[in-house]
């Protein structure tokens, strides 16, 4: 039997996910970008005049959301972008590129903050505790109505969740200055401000890392977490199927998983083989989430019958 490539384009999976990150509105995004850009210039000017390190770094948290956000939106948009001669595979890394910026520029100031932060706590300054208390308020209400409008995106999409994480991080670290503000004004205790940023920045390092780990990992085109096993065990039960061997898979953003291997089957007609793929593709589709599936038929051609090849 000549050696035979057949290649399966799950369409409804594709379909579903470009439904699900097209539910990011232009209107949605305005509104977060609005409040972003509120909550920066508010806490830039809140930072210099009180003497606020925690609302300083807010407030650069809060210009690299501006950033992040647009970054996610126009991303989603390239992503959608059809598929054509140059760019087989579609845009839709556009959206993992997107997250793995954002997650970056964070972590790098996050880190910067940290120093900054334990400078301080080494030589406290004074603080204007009213206005501090004020600027973190203004930005706590802004930054909780920014994560109520991308919470519900941000779990079907990286890239969405990386804004998201920007924007809850901001949430968490408003509170932790509004608490600070409180109690530097009723009882001075100024040393509790760099502690606060310390406190965010060991918290959004932790978050970002998380989202850098994994887009490096789809990047790196790394196997799409897979129970091998189970699938060389359910396709060998197929009638007429030997062997499945020299598997790979990898993953174009985390919603679509790609997979190719070669199939041992016995020597029969291609429209016999046709009915088999089928078979194989309905398992892997339905059974394990893969998205787009390319098999190659063989009659004992490959001496190594691995699953993953050496």
């Amino acid at each position: 039997m000549h050696e035979h490539g057949h290649e399966h384009n799950h369409n409804h999976s594709e379909a579903k996910h470009t439904h699900n990150v097209s539910n990011l509105s232009g209107k949605k995004i305005f509104w977060v970008t609005l409040l972003n850009a509120t909550i920066t210039i508010a806490e830039l000017v809140g930072g210099i005049l009180s003497g606020s390190l925690a609302l300083l770094s807010d407030a650069v948290h809060n210009l690299s959301d501006t950033v992040s956000i647009a970054l996610s939106y126009f991303a989603n948009k390239i992503a959608k972008k059809p598929k054509d001669p140059r760019m087989t595979y579609g845009y839709k890394r556009a959206e993992i590129l997107s997250a793995f910026i954002n997650s970056t520029v964070l972590l790098a100031i996050s880190a910067l903050l940290f120093f900054e932060a334990f400078k301080r706590l080494r030589s406290p300054e004074s603080i204007d505790g009213t206005l501090m208390i004020t600027v973190a308020l203004i930005g706590l209400i802004a930054n909780f109505i920014s994560v109520f409008l991308l919470e519900k995106d941000s779990h079907e999409n990286l890239n969405i969740k990386s804004s998201y994480l920007h924007l809850l991080s901001d949430t968490v670290s408003s509170v932790g200055v509004l608490a600070g503000g409180v109690a530097i004004k009723l009882w001075g205790i100024v040393w509790l401000d760099p502690l606060i940023t310390v406190l965010i920045s060991l918290y959004i390092l932790r978050e970002t890392w998380i989202v850098i780990k994994t887009t490096i990992s789809i990047l790196m085109q790394s196997s799409a977490d897979l129970d091998y096993e189970a699938i060389k065990n359910d396709v060998e039960r197929i009638d007429k199927v030997k062997n499945i061997h020299h598997v790979h898979s990898w993953m174009l953003n985390e919603k679509t998983i790609y997979f190719e291997a070669h199939i041992d089957m016995e020597d029969m007609s291609i429209s016999e083989a046709e009915k088999i793929y089928d078979k194989i593709e309905h398992l892997l589709i339905k059974q394990y989430g893969i998205s787009h599936v390319t098999l190659q038929a063989e009659v004992d051609k490959c001496d190594d019958k691995r699953i993953i090849k050496a």
